[in-house]
């Protein structure tokens, strides 16, 4: 019962995302607010500064990742805590969760009151989006494929390998 209460209120939340009707503009705004939301790199980034979006987006473009996500939400702490809550996130002995991957519906959730920049951003960033690659749960095949996606991040220039 807990479990089905908890999906319905994730799904009423992020229900609150969806697109409100505009006056005759082709941009997309959110119901939550009036700022517009920009799919051209495949996922969409909610409730983060246009700094953080404009960050994460030129990263994603660097690292240029097997598998995108199909949105990143920045969340306030409170939100992050229940929604971890609710998606029974198992944090591994000696990692801190500030930010995670829900594999089924391919959602990054940040903990918006843990952020702490740039480099820390890309840094956990290509870790996030190495469960994705993985499809893996497992804290160590996400490091691995992190691993290459942080080397493209350092040295944007490189071409792609694949």
């Amino acid at each position: 019962m807990k479990l089905a209460a908890g999906i319905l209120w994730i799904s009423l939340a992020l229900g609150a995302y969806g697109f409100a009707q505009t006056n005759g503009s082709s941009s997309l705004h959110t119901v939550a607010d009036s700022t517009a939301t920009s799919f051209s790199d495949g996922f969409a980034v909610m409730d983060a500064t246009s700094t953080q979006e404009s960050t994460l987006r030129a990263q994603i473009r660097f690292m240029h990742p097997q598998v995108l996500p199909l949105r990143v939400v920045f969340v306030p702490h409170w939100k992050y805590l229940y929604t971890a809550r609710v998606f029974h996130l198992h944090i591994p002995a000696g990692y801190q969760a500030r930010m995670f991957t829900h594999l089924p519906s391919r959602s990054i959730f940040i903990d918006n009151d843990r952020y702490l920049g740039e480099d820390w951003l890309g840094h956990w960033i290509a870790h996030e989006l190495g469960h994705l690659a993985t499809n893996s749960t497992k804290e160590e095949d996400a490091e691995r494929a992190a691993h290459e996606l942080r080397k493209r991040l350092k040295d944007p220039g490189q071409k792609d390998a694949r």
